[in-house]
């Protein structure tokens, strides 16, 4: 089943006070199916997070469709695109985008508060979601009294709790340590391979793209080329690090 489908997708900026263009993305296409995590990585500058805004319904597309299980989120009125983005839409930010008036455990159940979940209900997805990201024993704590990347994970639970249709990642290891990178990502993949999640993720780090099994290369707002996951995790790695090189520099850099 295809969870997402971008067709000849473009985004084409004006500069205030003149008549010059920039072309973010170029006549783009990609499709992801059902339970694919897919990574995409490019230079700084290639489109990677005008796509990713695209994806989430934060920008425009100046040309193009976007298709998500077959619905173009652009043609429904507001009021149904806020409700089509809750319930098919997970997001992961690098900054975490936490609520610091509220504990681990309210910030994760809050997308079920707004969908009016029976409290039953709730508490059983909570303790099945908290223990697959080995948050158990911080559910009552605050923000500030748990590491960056126990953060993250709630901010990871929080996304994937109402069982999106899929799951869009913005350099989700960016604020993190060596360690807190490797277990967030190793968690995100058992995710993946466990509960069959679509996950997209938005990433200039290799190491962190090796978790993926695919990755789709962007340069100058164009599809540059994709590699799948053949081997092994390390492998994988190396042939990463090998198709980056061909991107030039500022592949490292955000957008």
């Amino acid at each position: 089943m295809t969870v997402l489908e971008v067709k000849n997708l473009t985004k084409i900026y004006k500069t205030k006070g003149s008549s010059i263009t920039v072309c973010a993305l170029d006549n783009f296409d990609m499709r992801i199916e059902e339970g694919e995590f897919v990574g995409i990585m490019g230079p700084s500058g290639s489109g990677k997070t005008t796509l990713l805004n695209m994806l989430a319904t934060i920008d425009q597309p100046s040309k193009g469709k976007i298709l998500m299980n077959n619905k173009n989120p652009y043609e429904l009125k507001e009021r149904e695109l806020a409700l089509f983005r809750r319930r098919n839409l997970g997001f992961i930010f690098q900054e975490f985008n936490l609520l610091d008036s509220l504990s681990i455990k309210e910030n994760i159940i809050l997308p079920l508060v707004l969908e009016r979940m029976h409290a039953k209900e709730i508490e059983k997805k909570v303790e099945e979601i908290a223990a697959v990201l080995n948050i158990k024993d911080i559910l009552n704590k605050r923000i500030y009294e748990v590491s960056g990347g126990q953060q993250q994970r709630t901010a990871c639970a929080r996304a994937l709790i109402n069982h999106p249709s899929i799951i869009l990642a913005d350099e989700p290891t960016g604020n993190l340590d060596s360690k807190s990178s490797y277990d967030l990502m190793d968690s995100l993949q058992k995710i993946n391979k466990t509960q069959k999640a679509t996950i997209l993720m938005v990433t200039h780090d290799p190491f962190a793209a090796s978790f993926c099994n695919r990755i789709i290369m962007i340069k100058d707002g164009k599809f540059f080329l994709e590699i799948n996951k053949s081997s092994n995790r390390q492998v994988f790695f190396n042939e990463i690090l090998d198709y980056l090189s061909l991107l030039g520099g500022g592949y490292n850099e955000n957008l």
